[in-house]
């Protein structure tokens, strides 16, 4: 294809975020500006609060929307609640634990890094053995990635709030869930997560905009004596406007009316039939990865995400150039290995508004830029496991989910 030349069809984005806008999201989002002090705007607001905490599985959590990345969400989570100097867990396992840790210490935190394996994830025996050590309760709070889109992992985040209670240690329990929260399960209030946070731009089907933060009654305790900086992030300011519907500032409008329809999307899907079929396109790409005869970034099923799978490229090849290939001359979008794999893999990310037959056309492209490059994967191998898988898993494990 000529340089610059138009490619004709749609672009096949499957990143892991930003994800596809569906149609319905798009046309909520296209309205007129509005006064957003207006007497009517509380009636689109105040129940996007009380549906955010069903998408989070809390009762009691407060829920915060800012006009921003997921960045800016780890950063209110931290700064309200802690000040600098604080001692902090985080485990490093893939970039995106890598930069959440860095963000800390920005900000004067002490974070103590527990390095693990990328294509593994956090150990809760190691945070428990830190934390039963810690005898004097210096350590405030344990910072983990549910999910983490580099490598393609999700963590137990409920086995790590058994070993903060089993050390009887009293520090707060932070999760990014950017990449899981409306993809793959998640349990606020049942696993004891104190401040969680999430982006627009993945499982909430919108484009990038909006940071929201879910704070538990305890997390919300700690605001009392936090000395960190804040001001545009700050979840006091926040709390006050939105008790009456309105916020501090300018909020992003069309992201609000498109959040909105998202979360009608999901209750219309139903949350456990959500995470069914994010299972069943993860299995049916999995399935495609083991029929290519590569093996994937995570270690072990265990770890297997719902969300993206990372796939290493054979010794000798640059998964930059699947990628690019991929790119160019089938107009699909791959992710790209970050930082310690730069180069060692791509990413299939297979999470928001997405079916079968989108995900066959991945499939069915990530072999042609492959075979393109030079790696000898057989032409529609993977597309034939996937397709197997989904004939074999589609209609019974929803059904069993479901009766769960």
């Amino acid at each position: 294809m000529m340089a610059g030349a138009r490619r004709p069809g749609r672009n096949f984005l499957f990143v892991p975020g930003p994800t596809n806008v569906p149609e319905r999201i798009l046309r909520a989002m296209h309205i007129a500006m509005e006064d957003h002090r207006s007497s009517d705007f509380p009636k689109l607001t105040l129940p996007l609060y009380e549906d955010l905490k069903r998408i989070f599985k809390t009762r009691d959590g407060q829920v915060v929307i800012f006009p921003s990345s997921g960045t800016g969400a780890w950063e209110s989570a931290l700064t309200n609640t802690r000040s600098p100097g604080d001692k902090m867990i985080a485990a490093r396992f893939g970039q995106f634990s890598h930069l959440w840790i860095e963000l800390a210490r920005r900000h004067g935190l002490e974070v103590i890094v527990q390095e693990e394996e990328w294509g593994t994830g956090a150990d809760p025996a190691r945070i428990e053995e830190a934390l039963r050590q810690d005898t004097a309760h210096e350590i405030k709070g344990v910072m983990v990635v549910h999910n983490e889109t580099a490598t393609g992992v999700t963590s137990d985040v409920a086995a790590v709030r058994r070993a903060i209670d089993a050390a009887r240690h009293p520090a707060l329990l932070y999760v990014d869930g950017v990449s899981s929260i409306a993809s793959i399960d998640f349990r606020m209030d049942e696993w004891g997560v104190d401040l969680a946070i999430t982006g627009s731009q993945k499982g909430l089907m919108l484009p990038a905009g909006l940071g929201i933060v879910c704070a538990s009654q305890k997390g919300l305790a700690a605001m009392k004596d936090a000395k960190c900086a804040r001001s545009y992030f700050d979840l006091a300011d926040q709390i006050r406007a939105n008790a009456t519907g309105y916020f501090p500032y300018t909020p992003a409008l069309p992201l609000l009316h498109g959040l909105r329809k998202a979360l009608a999307m999901l209750s219309e899907e139903g949350l456990d039939n959500v995470f069914a079929r994010h299972r069943r396109l993860a299995e049916g790409a999995r399935a495609a990865v083991k029929a290519w005869g590569l093996k994937l970034c995570a270690k072990e099923p265990k770890w297997h995400s719902d969300t993206v799978t990372a796939i290493m490229v054979p010794h000798g090849f640059n998964g930059a150039d699947v990628i690019d290939r991929a790119y160019r001359q089938y107009n699909l979008a791959l992710g790209a290995g970050l930082s310690e794999m730069a180069g060692k893999l791509f990413r299939i990310g297979h999470l928001g508004d997405l079916n079968e037959l989108m995900l066959l056309g991945a499939i069915a492209g990530a072999e042609m830029a492959m075979r393109e490059v030079g790696i000898e994967v057989e032409l529609g191998s993977g597309v034939a496991a996937a397709q197997a898988e989904f004939l074999g898993t589609s209609h019974a494990k929803e059904t069993r989910i479901a009766a769960e």
